[in-house]
């Protein structure tokens, strides 16, 4: 029997066709080959949102084939993605191939492996009609939202804008969260650190309190005054508290906690992220194991593991680091309540590719990306980390001082990986050997402003955890949400800060003063919900269409009503830069191709020029100024200013630091623990892996 197989893209195709063998020919649909038309609605509102599905233009070639191919075979198996998305391409598959849809044609797999084709192929199902229906009122949903919202926009604001159900929400965290720092009012406080001796041995103490309340010391008079106080007293040791703390492991990577850490450690966006386990879970080349797919399917938000992996993970944690390292249980981690346990988390097929082996075959963000993925799941395995802790309290007169510290007693899963945070944490010291009621010498007392600081900018990374906490968008937007609201000038990135524009700004305003749903966190989570629902089969999902319409509609009149006549302008954002030809201050315009400088004395004055960003440091070839550009694909670069003469670019930043031997700008790479070093190769400090690759970002750049 001839057997045809459908999948999305001819990197899974290769993959599986290397499987299932001669009898089966697999091919890729590249994506949706049927979608709502471009340029309109195509939802008739008004027929019970009867959606108008029509082929894809530049897809007639490839339709043709596949009504080829099938009509030749004597089965077709449709096996897309696992997820509402893929459903939705294998039932336009399905309606243009007029394939049976009651038939068991559907497959899918968790993993692009032999085990994973054979167990998705054993396991034949019916095209499920929920996920279908979930998925079309997703997609009606912001249509409707796009159609109708978009044009109110280009009315009041400008033309080209767009609204969006989920984006907007995306939008209006960062705006609040903005505005929050801006209005945040630092206040003053001050540490006040005594360095103390106890043998030859010293360590330091903070002040925490006096006559038994704690106190928050507010200005420089009152710190000089305990300091003071404390210069001709003795310090000695009160009590001393010991314990034993136990950390465990963070679970395995869902695809939230994967673009967060993919963020914070490697400095991905989050599509750069999802781009690069694509391509893992689809199949890549190792040298010894031929084709297959490195990681399970990267759209998930479940912590289950299979007990398979469970064991071959302890069985490698076992000959790698020792029986002590393996946990007698098996671990488990609780899930979120709405987590949909489809798809396993994501982690390694192949426990024993380890990233060292598949370095010999895969580079780039793919090599990155897997480390980072086999390297929490097996820590994920590993036994916890013990340590003991000990805390002091030191008294000087009424004054009483705190020191902490502790030791690992047993390292456990740190001996391979621990997860990064965005919150900054007090750092802990050790501590010499210490006894209660010693006495300790005096050797430093230094008391140092500090203030109090606003809560930070958002991040793609603090992003995500904010949508995913709020329950906003699901596994699968949360990329395309942020590459949304970026691409459209909405927000822009200011290093790894997600800040709002002044467009973004006028559009959050103006949709939370006319549509309070929309950029409604709890009305955005219920919608989520909803959809959660159809696909259970516990909602009809015309009824939550016509719900959510029947709001919608009325606050789009009243809107219409309440701006009529009405033109809200978005606010220039005005520079320090001077126009050369009348004088007058250049402000920030935002055109076709980026922002520009532009007079503000326009039309009179129609002087532009381009915004040129200056990073830190020099070049290291010429020692003239670096600027910040960015590449065709919308990576950030830096440059050498003197283009003509200097053709000097890279990928890594310049810092404000020197090389203690050259004197020459030092470099970092994106990553959060990288160290600065220097890449001037005429320098004995020249770190050989910093390789410039200046071809490679200039043909990224060309495009």
């Amino acid at each position: 029997m001839s057997k045809l197989v459908i999948v999305e893209s001819p990197a899974k195709a290769k993959t599986i066709k290397k499987y299932l063998g001669e009898d089966y020919n697999v091919i890729a649909s590249m994506g949706h080959i049927r979608d709502l038309p471009k340029g309109q609605m195509g939802v008739d509102i008004e027929n019970n949102f009867k959606p108008r599905y029509i082929n894809i233009p530049g897809k007639t070639k490839l339709i043709k084939e596949l009504k080829t191919l099938a009509s030749e075979s004597d089965m077709v198996y449709l096996a897309t993605d696992p997820d509402r998305e893929g459903e939705a391409i294998s039932w336009h598959l399905a309606h243009i191939l007029k394939l049976d849809t009651t038939q068991q044609n559907r497959v899918t797999f968790g993993e692009i492996t032999k085990k994973g084709i054979t167990e998705g192929m054993n396991n034949k199902r019916t095209i499920d009609t929920d996920l279908i229906n979930a998925q079309q009122a997703r997609r009606i949903l912001d249509r409707i939202v796009g159609y109708k919202l978009s044009p109110f926009l280009w009315e009041k604001i400008k033309g080209g804008l767009s609204a969006g159900r989920v984006q907007s929400v995306a939008v209006k965290l960062i705006v609040d969260r903005h505005r929050e720092v801006e209005r945040f009012i630092p206040q003053e406080y001050w540490n006040i650190d005594a360095t103390l001796g106890v043998g030859a041995k010293k360590f330091k103490a903070r002040y925490h309190s006096t006559s038994g309340e704690k106190i928050t010391v507010e200005n420089q008079q009152q710190a000089e005054k305990i300091k003071a106080d404390c210069l001709d007293k003795p310090f000695e040791i009160k009590k001393i508290t010991k314990g034993e703390r136990k950390r465990i492991p963070a679970p395995p990577f869902i695809t939230s906690s994967l673009q967060q850490e993919a963020s914070r450690r490697l400095g991905f966006t989050s599509l750069r992220t999802m781009r690069a386990a694509q391509t893992l879970y689809e199949g890549v080349e190792i040298a010894g194991y031929g084709q297959l797919g490195l990681i399970t399917y990267m759209r998930t938000d479940s912590l289950r593991v299979s007990d398979e992996a469970v064991f071959a993970a302890k069985d490698f944690i076992k000959g790698k680091f020792g029986d002590e390292y393996v946990p007698n249980y098996k671990r488990t981690y609780k899930q979120k309540n709405n987590a949909q346990d489809a798809h396993e988390a994501i982690r390694p097929t192949n426990i024993n590719i380890t990233p060292e082996i598949a370095y010999g075959s895969i580079s780039g963000d793919v090599a990155k990306l897997y480390k980072l993925i086999w390297e929490r799941f097996i820590a994920s395995q590993m036994a916890d980390c013990l340590q003991e802790t000990i805390s002091v309290d030191i008294s000087c007169g009424s004054h009483i001082y705190k020191a902490s510290g502790y030791t690992v007693v047993f390292d456990g899963f740190t001996a391979l990986y621990e997860e990064q945070t965005d919150e900054k944490k007090e750092k802990e010291t050790a501590l010499p050997p210490l006894q209660e009621d010693t006495k300790l010498k005096l050797k430093d007392i230094e008391a140092e402003q500090k203030f109090t600081q606003p809560p930070s900018e958002y991040t793609e990374a603090t992003l995500i955890k904010a949508l995913e906490e709020n329950g906003i968008g699901r596994p699968s937007t949360y990329a395309p949400i942020i590459y949304t609201i970026t691409d459209k000038g909405y927000v822009e990135r200011e290093a790894k800060k997600l800040v709002p524009t002044a467009l973004g700004i006028t559009i959050n305003d103006l949709l939370e003063d006319q549509f309070k749903d929309i950029v409604n966190v709890k009305f955005s989570a219920e919608m989520e919900n909803s959809l959660d629902e159809i696909e259970e089969g516990k909602k009809e999902w015309t009824e939550v269409l016509n719900e959510f319409y029947s709001r919608f509609s009325k606050d789009l009149e009243t809107a219409q009503e309440n701006m009529e006549g009405k033109k809200i302008k978005v606010p220039d954002e005005v520079t320090d830069e001077i126009c050369e030809v009348c004088g007058k201050h250049m402000v920030i315009k935002t055109g076709k191709f980026g922002k520009f400088l532009a007079c503000s004395g326009f039309p009179e004055c129609k002087n532009t020029k381009r915004i040129v960003k200056t990073a830190k440091g020099a070049c290291p070839k010429c020692s003239k100024p670096m600027l910040v550009l960015t590449s065709k694909r919308g990576r950030t670069f830096y440059a050498c200013s003197d283009s003509e003469n200097c053709k000097f670019m890279t990928w890594e930043e310049p810092t404000d630091k020197v090389c203690p031997t050259c004197g020459k700008t030092l470099f970092k790479k994106s990553a959060k623990a990288a160290k600065p070093h220097c890449i001037n190769e005429d320098c004995s400090e020249y770190t050989p892996t910093a390789t410039r690759k200046s071809k490679k970002v200039k043909e990224e750049n060309e495009g």
